[in-house]
Protein backbone atom coordinates (compact mmCIF):
# COMPACT_ATOMS: atom_id res chain seq x y z
CA UNK A 1 0.00 0.00 0.00
CA UNK A 2 1.52 3.35 -1.01
CA UNK A 3 1.67 6.27 1.38
CA UNK A 4 -0.51 8.38 -0.89
CA UNK A 5 -3.25 5.82 -1.35
CA UNK A 6 -6.74 6.97 -0.40
CA UNK A 7 -8.42 5.06 2.43
CA UNK A 8 -12.12 5.00 3.22
CA UNK A 9 -13.98 4.21 6.42
CA UNK A 10 -16.92 1.83 6.65
CA UNK A 11 -19.34 4.75 6.83
CA UNK A 12 -17.97 6.25 3.60
CA UNK A 13 -18.20 2.93 1.78
CA UNK A 14 -21.76 2.48 3.03
CA UNK A 15 -22.72 5.92 1.74
CA UNK A 16 -21.16 5.33 -1.66
CA UNK A 17 -22.72 1.91 -2.15
CA UNK A 18 -26.11 2.75 -0.60
CA UNK A 19 -25.61 -0.06 1.91
CA UNK A 20 -26.11 -0.22 5.66
CA UNK A 21 -23.10 -0.21 7.96
CA UNK A 22 -23.93 -3.78 8.94
CA UNK A 23 -23.94 -4.89 5.31
CA UNK A 24 -20.47 -3.43 4.74
CA UNK A 25 -19.17 -5.14 7.89
CA UNK A 26 -20.62 -8.44 6.68
CA UNK A 27 -18.71 -8.11 3.40
CA UNK A 28 -15.52 -7.44 5.38
CA UNK A 29 -16.06 -10.41 7.69
CA UNK A 30 -16.77 -12.63 4.67
CA UNK A 31 -13.46 -11.58 3.12
CA UNK A 32 -15.21 -10.06 0.12
CA UNK A 33 -14.09 -6.52 0.97
CA UNK A 34 -10.48 -6.31 2.16
CA UNK A 35 -9.74 -3.83 4.95
CA UNK A 36 -6.85 -2.81 7.17
CA UNK A 37 -7.12 -1.64 10.74
CA UNK A 38 -5.62 1.66 11.86
CA UNK A 39 -6.13 2.49 15.50
CA UNK A 40 -8.69 -0.30 15.73
CA UNK A 41 -10.81 1.17 12.91
CA UNK A 42 -11.40 -0.55 9.56
CA UNK A 43 -10.12 1.30 6.47
CA UNK A 44 -10.61 0.22 2.86
CA UNK A 45 -8.27 1.19 0.03
CA UNK A 46 -9.49 2.32 -3.38
CA UNK A 47 -7.96 -0.82 -4.93
CA UNK A 48 -9.84 -3.02 -2.45
CA UNK A 49 -13.05 -1.20 -3.29
CA UNK A 50 -12.42 -1.70 -7.01
CA UNK A 51 -11.79 -5.41 -6.46
CA UNK A 52 -15.01 -5.67 -4.48
CA UNK A 53 -17.02 -3.93 -7.20
CA UNK A 54 -15.51 -6.24 -9.81
CA UNK A 55 -16.44 -9.26 -7.73
CA UNK A 56 -19.99 -7.98 -7.61
CA UNK A 57 -19.86 -7.73 -11.42
CA UNK A 58 -20.69 -4.03 -11.10
CA UNK A 59 -24.41 -4.65 -10.91
CA UNK A 60 -26.76 -1.71 -11.46
CA UNK A 61 -26.85 -1.32 -7.70
CA UNK A 62 -23.33 0.13 -7.81
CA UNK A 63 -23.42 2.04 -11.10
CA UNK A 64 -23.18 5.37 -9.32
CA UNK A 65 -19.84 4.65 -7.63
CA UNK A 66 -16.71 6.61 -8.42
CA UNK A 67 -14.14 4.77 -6.26
CA UNK A 68 -11.36 7.32 -6.60
CA UNK A 69 -13.73 10.16 -5.68
CA UNK A 70 -11.49 12.57 -7.58
CA UNK A 71 -13.59 13.31 -10.64
CA UNK A 72 -14.03 17.04 -11.08
CA UNK A 73 -16.76 18.76 -12.97
CA UNK A 74 -15.11 20.76 -15.72
CA UNK A 75 -17.49 23.63 -16.16
CA UNK A 76 -17.43 27.34 -15.60
CA UNK A 77 -19.76 28.67 -12.95
CA UNK A 78 -22.05 31.53 -13.88
CA UNK A 79 -21.20 33.76 -10.94
CA UNK A 80 -22.16 37.36 -10.22
CA UNK A 81 -19.57 38.76 -7.81
CA UNK A 82 -20.23 41.85 -5.71
CA UNK A 83 -17.95 43.92 -3.50
CA UNK A 84 -19.07 43.90 0.15
CA UNK A 85 -16.03 45.59 1.67
CA UNK A 86 -17.71 48.97 2.21
CA UNK A 87 -20.34 47.40 4.50
CA UNK A 88 -18.14 44.80 6.16
CA UNK A 89 -17.19 46.71 9.31
CA UNK A 90 -20.54 48.40 9.94
CA UNK A 91 -23.34 46.65 8.07
CA UNK A 92 -26.06 48.19 10.24
CA UNK A 93 -29.47 46.71 10.97
CA UNK A 94 -32.07 46.09 8.31
CA UNK A 95 -35.69 45.04 7.90
CA UNK A 96 -34.61 41.71 6.41
CA UNK A 97 -35.36 38.39 8.12
CA UNK A 98 -33.83 34.91 8.08
CA UNK A 99 -34.61 31.38 9.20
CA UNK A 100 -32.29 28.38 9.30
CA UNK A 101 -32.92 24.68 8.61
CA UNK A 102 -30.38 22.09 9.83
CA UNK A 103 -29.11 25.00 11.90
CA UNK A 104 -26.83 23.04 14.25
CA UNK A 105 -25.22 25.37 16.78
CA UNK A 106 -26.07 28.39 14.65
CA UNK A 107 -23.08 29.35 12.51
CA UNK A 108 -25.21 30.42 9.55
CA UNK A 109 -27.74 32.10 11.85
CA UNK A 110 -25.05 34.09 13.64
CA UNK A 111 -23.45 35.14 10.37
CA UNK A 112 -26.72 36.51 8.99
CA UNK A 113 -27.30 38.28 12.29
CA UNK A 114 -23.88 39.92 11.92
CA UNK A 115 -24.97 41.02 8.44
CA UNK A 116 -27.96 42.88 9.92
CA UNK A 117 -30.69 40.28 9.41
CA UNK A 118 -33.27 39.44 12.09
CA UNK A 119 -33.23 35.66 12.71
CA UNK A 120 -36.68 34.22 13.36
CA UNK A 121 -36.23 30.50 13.98
CA UNK A 122 -33.80 27.59 13.78
CA UNK A 123 -34.55 23.89 13.33
CA UNK A 124 -32.37 20.87 14.05
CA UNK A 125 -32.63 17.42 15.66
CA UNK A 126 -29.24 17.54 17.48
CA UNK A 127 -30.14 18.15 21.14
CA UNK A 128 -26.81 19.53 22.35
CA UNK A 129 -26.59 21.83 19.34
CA UNK A 130 -30.10 23.02 20.21
CA UNK A 131 -28.97 23.78 23.75
CA UNK A 132 -26.10 25.83 22.33
CA UNK A 133 -28.44 27.63 19.93
CA UNK A 134 -30.90 28.54 22.69
CA UNK A 135 -28.10 29.81 24.91
CA UNK A 136 -26.73 32.18 22.26
CA UNK A 137 -29.90 33.42 20.53
CA UNK A 138 -33.14 34.91 21.80
CA UNK A 139 -35.43 33.79 18.99
CA UNK A 140 -37.19 30.38 18.88
CA UNK A 141 -35.45 27.09 18.22
CA UNK A 142 -37.32 23.92 17.30
CA UNK A 143 -35.77 20.61 18.29
CA UNK A 144 -37.09 17.85 16.12
CA UNK A 145 -36.95 15.63 13.06
CA UNK A 146 -37.67 17.63 9.90
CA UNK A 147 -39.17 14.52 8.29
CA UNK A 148 -42.06 14.64 10.78
CA UNK A 149 -45.04 16.66 9.56
CA UNK A 150 -45.74 18.15 13.00
CA UNK A 151 -42.16 19.43 13.22
CA UNK A 152 -42.30 21.02 9.77
CA UNK A 153 -45.65 22.57 10.56
CA UNK A 154 -44.33 23.92 13.87
CA UNK A 155 -41.36 25.52 12.11
CA UNK A 156 -43.46 27.09 9.35
CA UNK A 157 -46.07 28.41 11.79
CA UNK A 158 -43.41 29.80 14.13
CA UNK A 159 -41.80 31.73 11.29
CA UNK A 160 -45.13 32.95 9.90
CA UNK A 161 -46.28 34.20 13.31
CA UNK A 162 -43.25 36.42 13.60
CA UNK A 163 -43.49 37.67 10.02
CA UNK A 164 -47.06 38.90 10.57
CA UNK A 165 -47.85 38.74 6.88
CA UNK A 166 -44.50 39.99 5.60
CA UNK A 167 -42.38 37.75 3.35
CA UNK A 168 -39.43 35.83 4.76
CA UNK A 169 -36.26 37.27 3.25
CA UNK A 170 -33.89 34.29 3.47
CA UNK A 171 -34.30 30.61 4.25
CA UNK A 172 -30.95 28.84 4.64
CA UNK A 173 -29.91 25.26 5.19
CA UNK A 174 -27.02 22.85 4.84
CA UNK A 175 -28.85 19.69 3.80
CA UNK A 176 -27.41 16.13 3.74
CA UNK A 177 -26.91 14.79 0.21
CA UNK A 178 -25.44 11.29 0.44
CA UNK A 179 -28.48 9.43 -0.85
CA UNK A 180 -28.23 10.06 -4.59
CA UNK A 181 -27.46 7.28 -7.06
CA UNK A 182 -28.07 6.46 -10.72
CA UNK A 183 -30.38 4.08 -12.48
CA UNK A 184 -29.50 4.23 -16.15
CA UNK A 185 -29.64 7.92 -17.04
CA UNK A 186 -31.98 8.78 -14.16
CA UNK A 187 -31.00 10.03 -10.70
CA UNK A 188 -32.76 8.14 -7.95
CA UNK A 189 -32.91 8.89 -4.25
CA UNK A 190 -32.92 6.66 -1.20
CA UNK A 191 -34.62 7.42 2.16
CA UNK A 192 -31.64 9.46 3.39
CA UNK A 193 -32.64 12.17 0.94
CA UNK A 194 -35.96 12.72 2.65
CA UNK A 195 -34.17 15.55 4.47
CA UNK A 196 -33.43 17.26 1.16
CA UNK A 197 -37.02 16.75 0.01
CA UNK A 198 -38.33 18.16 3.28
CA UNK A 199 -36.26 21.29 2.78
CA UNK A 200 -37.87 21.73 -0.64
CA UNK A 201 -41.27 21.19 0.99
CA UNK A 202 -40.64 23.96 3.54
CA UNK A 203 -39.42 26.27 0.76
CA UNK A 204 -42.68 25.70 -1.11
CA UNK A 205 -44.71 26.46 2.02
CA UNK A 206 -42.86 29.56 3.24
CA UNK A 207 -41.98 30.97 -0.19
CA UNK A 208 -38.91 32.88 1.04
CA UNK A 209 -37.61 35.59 -1.26
CA UNK A 210 -34.13 34.06 -1.10
CA UNK A 211 -32.65 30.62 -0.55
CA UNK A 212 -29.09 29.93 0.60
CA UNK A 213 -28.02 26.29 0.57
CA UNK A 214 -24.58 25.19 1.78
CA UNK A 215 -22.80 21.90 1.29
CA UNK A 216 -19.41 20.24 1.03
CA UNK A 217 -17.37 20.89 -2.09
CA UNK A 218 -17.50 17.19 -2.99
CA UNK A 219 -21.18 17.51 -3.87
CA UNK A 220 -20.14 19.15 -7.13
CA UNK A 221 -18.49 16.02 -8.46
CA UNK A 222 -21.16 13.56 -7.27
CA UNK A 223 -22.41 11.50 -10.23
CA UNK A 224 -20.25 13.67 -12.51
CA UNK A 225 -22.16 16.83 -11.65
CA UNK A 226 -25.65 15.42 -12.04
CA UNK A 227 -26.49 15.84 -8.33
CA UNK A 228 -25.73 19.56 -8.47
CA UNK A 229 -27.74 19.82 -11.69
CA UNK A 230 -30.71 18.12 -10.04
CA UNK A 231 -30.59 20.42 -7.00
CA UNK A 232 -30.52 23.50 -9.26
CA UNK A 233 -33.43 22.19 -11.34
CA UNK A 234 -35.48 21.28 -8.25
CA UNK A 235 -35.06 24.80 -6.85
CA UNK A 236 -35.88 26.33 -10.23
CA UNK A 237 -39.06 24.26 -10.34
CA UNK A 238 -40.20 26.15 -7.23
CA UNK A 239 -39.91 29.47 -9.09
CA UNK A 240 -36.37 30.55 -8.27
CA UNK A 241 -33.36 31.60 -10.32
CA UNK A 242 -30.22 29.87 -9.05
CA UNK A 243 -26.48 30.51 -9.12
CA UNK A 244 -23.89 28.28 -7.50
CA UNK A 245 -20.16 28.37 -6.89
CA UNK A 246 -17.54 27.37 -4.34
CA UNK A 247 -16.42 29.83 -1.67
CA UNK A 248 -13.33 29.67 0.54
CA UNK A 249 -13.99 30.80 4.10
CA UNK A 250 -10.44 32.21 4.39
CA UNK A 251 -11.37 34.85 1.79
CA UNK A 252 -13.72 36.41 4.37
CA UNK A 253 -11.40 36.72 7.39
CA UNK A 254 -12.07 33.21 8.68
CA UNK A 255 -8.68 31.84 9.86
CA UNK A 256 -9.30 28.59 8.02
CA UNK A 257 -9.15 27.26 4.46
CA UNK A 258 -12.61 25.77 4.26
CA UNK A 259 -14.23 25.39 0.86
CA UNK A 260 -17.98 25.04 0.59
CA UNK A 261 -20.40 25.02 -2.33
CA UNK A 262 -22.97 27.79 -1.94
CA UNK A 263 -26.30 27.89 -3.80
CA UNK A 264 -27.97 31.32 -3.86
CA UNK A 265 -31.45 31.65 -5.33
CA UNK A 266 -34.25 34.22 -5.40
CA UNK A 267 -37.78 34.47 -6.79
CA UNK A 268 -38.13 38.29 -6.85
CA UNK A 269 -36.20 39.15 -9.99
CA UNK A 270 -32.96 40.20 -8.30
CA UNK A 271 -29.41 39.21 -9.26
CA UNK A 272 -27.92 36.36 -7.27
CA UNK A 273 -24.65 37.82 -6.03
CA UNK A 274 -21.84 35.90 -4.36
CA UNK A 275 -19.51 38.01 -2.19
CA UNK A 276 -16.18 38.96 -3.72
CA UNK A 277 -13.20 37.89 -1.58
CA UNK A 278 -12.11 40.40 1.04
CA UNK A 279 -8.60 39.00 1.31
CA UNK A 280 -5.98 37.55 -1.00
CA UNK A 281 -4.11 34.40 0.11
CA UNK A 282 -1.11 36.42 1.31
CA UNK A 283 -3.48 38.40 3.59
CA UNK A 284 -5.27 35.44 5.21
CA UNK A 285 -5.77 35.42 8.98
CA UNK A 286 -3.35 32.77 10.27
CA UNK A 287 -3.67 30.16 12.99
CA UNK A 288 -1.09 32.12 14.99
CA UNK A 289 -3.18 35.30 14.80
CA UNK A 290 -6.32 33.46 15.83
CA UNK A 291 -5.24 31.34 18.79
CA UNK A 292 -1.74 32.36 19.97
CA UNK A 293 -3.07 34.16 23.06
CA UNK A 294 -4.92 31.04 24.19
CA UNK A 295 -1.62 29.20 24.79
CA UNK A 296 -1.07 31.27 27.94
CA UNK A 297 -4.67 31.04 29.08
CA UNK A 298 -5.28 28.43 31.81
CA UNK A 299 -8.00 25.84 31.28
CA UNK A 300 -11.40 27.46 31.66
CA UNK A 301 -14.46 25.30 31.24
CA UNK A 302 -16.72 28.35 31.25
CA UNK A 303 -15.39 29.40 27.83
CA UNK A 304 -14.90 25.86 26.46
CA UNK A 305 -11.11 26.04 26.78
CA UNK A 306 -9.99 22.74 28.36
CA UNK A 307 -6.88 21.00 27.07
CA UNK A 308 -6.95 17.28 26.28
CA UNK A 309 -4.81 15.00 28.43
CA UNK A 310 -2.50 12.79 26.39
CA UNK A 311 -0.02 10.16 27.47
CA UNK A 312 3.69 10.92 27.23
CA UNK A 313 3.99 8.65 24.21
CA UNK A 314 1.08 10.33 22.44
CA UNK A 315 2.57 13.77 23.14
CA UNK A 316 5.79 12.70 21.46
CA UNK A 317 3.89 11.41 18.45
CA UNK A 318 1.82 14.60 18.16
CA UNK A 319 4.90 16.82 18.45
CA UNK A 320 6.58 14.91 15.61
CA UNK A 321 3.74 15.45 13.12
CA UNK A 322 4.72 18.06 10.49
CA UNK A 323 2.40 21.01 9.96
CA UNK A 324 -0.34 20.21 7.50
CA UNK A 325 0.15 16.46 7.93
CA UNK A 326 -1.84 13.84 9.82
CA UNK A 327 -0.82 11.66 12.73
CA UNK A 328 -1.97 8.64 10.72
CA UNK A 329 -0.49 7.94 7.30
CA UNK A 330 -2.99 7.38 4.50
CA UNK A 331 -5.77 9.00 6.51
CA UNK A 332 -5.65 12.78 6.47
CA UNK A 333 -9.19 13.69 7.50
CA UNK A 334 -8.42 13.69 11.21
CA UNK A 335 -5.54 14.31 13.62
CA UNK A 336 -4.14 16.86 11.19
CA UNK A 337 -1.74 19.54 12.45
CA UNK A 338 -2.79 23.11 11.74
CA UNK A 339 -0.16 25.29 10.02
CA UNK A 340 0.96 28.07 12.37
CA UNK A 341 1.67 30.89 9.92
CA UNK A 342 -1.08 30.14 7.41
CA UNK A 343 -4.83 29.96 7.60
CA UNK A 344 -5.69 26.68 9.31
CA UNK A 345 -6.56 23.51 7.44
CA UNK A 346 -10.25 22.58 7.55
CA UNK A 347 -11.54 22.23 11.10
CA UNK A 348 -13.52 19.08 11.74
CA UNK A 349 -14.35 16.50 14.36
CA UNK A 350 -13.93 12.99 13.04
CA UNK A 351 -14.85 10.31 15.59
CA UNK A 352 -12.63 11.85 18.25
CA UNK A 353 -9.87 12.82 15.83
CA UNK A 354 -9.57 16.59 15.83
CA UNK A 355 -6.88 18.98 14.65
CA UNK A 356 -3.46 19.02 16.30
CA UNK A 357 -2.14 22.20 17.87
CA UNK A 358 0.92 23.47 15.92
CA UNK A 359 2.88 24.52 19.03
CA UNK A 360 1.75 22.36 21.94
CA UNK A 361 1.73 18.52 21.77
CA UNK A 362 -2.04 18.11 21.99
CA UNK A 363 -5.21 18.46 20.00
CA UNK A 364 -6.78 21.90 19.95
CA UNK A 365 -9.42 22.86 22.51
CA UNK A 366 -13.07 23.57 21.80
CA UNK A 367 -12.43 27.31 22.10
CA UNK A 368 -9.51 27.11 19.69
CA UNK A 369 -11.74 25.23 17.25
CA UNK A 370 -14.38 27.93 17.66
CA UNK A 371 -11.83 30.70 17.03
CA UNK A 372 -10.68 28.99 13.83
CA UNK A 373 -14.31 28.81 12.72
CA UNK A 374 -14.70 32.56 13.48
CA UNK A 375 -17.07 32.19 16.45
CA UNK A 376 -16.56 34.93 19.07
CA UNK A 377 -15.42 34.02 22.58
CA UNK A 378 -18.82 34.82 24.10
CA UNK A 379 -20.48 32.20 21.90
CA UNK A 380 -20.56 29.30 24.37
CA UNK A 381 -21.13 25.67 23.36
CA UNK A 382 -23.22 23.25 25.43
CA UNK A 383 -22.97 19.49 25.93
CA UNK A 384 -20.02 17.20 26.49
CA UNK A 385 -16.66 18.15 25.03
CA UNK A 386 -17.10 15.64 22.21
CA UNK A 387 -20.55 17.01 21.35
CA UNK A 388 -19.19 20.55 21.37
CA UNK A 389 -16.49 19.57 18.87
CA UNK A 390 -19.06 17.96 16.57
CA UNK A 391 -21.13 21.16 16.65
CA UNK A 392 -18.17 23.33 15.70
CA UNK A 393 -16.85 20.94 13.06
CA UNK A 394 -20.25 20.86 11.35
CA UNK A 395 -20.88 24.61 11.55
CA UNK A 396 -20.88 27.18 8.78
CA UNK A 397 -18.18 29.75 9.64
CA UNK A 398 -20.14 32.82 10.79
CA UNK A 399 -17.96 35.31 8.90
CA UNK A 400 -18.52 33.46 5.62
CA UNK A 401 -22.27 33.51 6.29
CA UNK A 402 -22.00 37.24 7.08
CA UNK A 403 -20.40 37.81 3.66
CA UNK A 404 -23.24 35.95 1.94
CA UNK A 405 -25.81 37.97 3.89
CA UNK A 406 -24.18 41.25 2.88
CA UNK A 407 -24.15 40.18 -0.78
CA UNK A 408 -27.91 39.55 -0.57
CA UNK A 409 -28.49 42.91 1.12
CA UNK A 410 -26.62 44.72 -1.67
CA UNK A 411 -28.68 42.88 -4.27
CA UNK A 412 -31.92 43.88 -2.52
CA UNK A 413 -30.92 47.55 -2.71
CA UNK A 414 -30.11 47.42 -6.42
CA UNK A 415 -32.84 48.11 -8.95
Amino acid sequence: MSKDETLYRIKEIAEQLNLSLKAVRRHILAGELVSVKIGGVHHISADALNDFLSSQKQSSRYESISPQRKAKVQKKDEVNWIDIESKWSKPGKSKYTSADLFCGAGGMTYGFQLAGFKPLCGLDYFKEAGDTYKRNFKHPHILGDITQEKVKRNFVETVEQQLKGAPLTVLSGGFPCQGFSMSGSRIIEDPRNSLYKDMLDIISRLQPEWIVAENVKGLRSMLKGKVEEKIVNDIKALGYEVNVTTLNAADYEVPQKRQRVIFIANRIGKTNYHPSPLLTPDQYVTTRMAIKDLIKLPDNKAINHVRARHSGEMKERLAAVPEGKSLYENYSDSWKKCPWDEASCTIKENHGGVNIHPIEPRVITVREMARLQSFPDDFIFEGSKGKQMVQIGNAVPPLMAKAIGLAIRKSMRRK
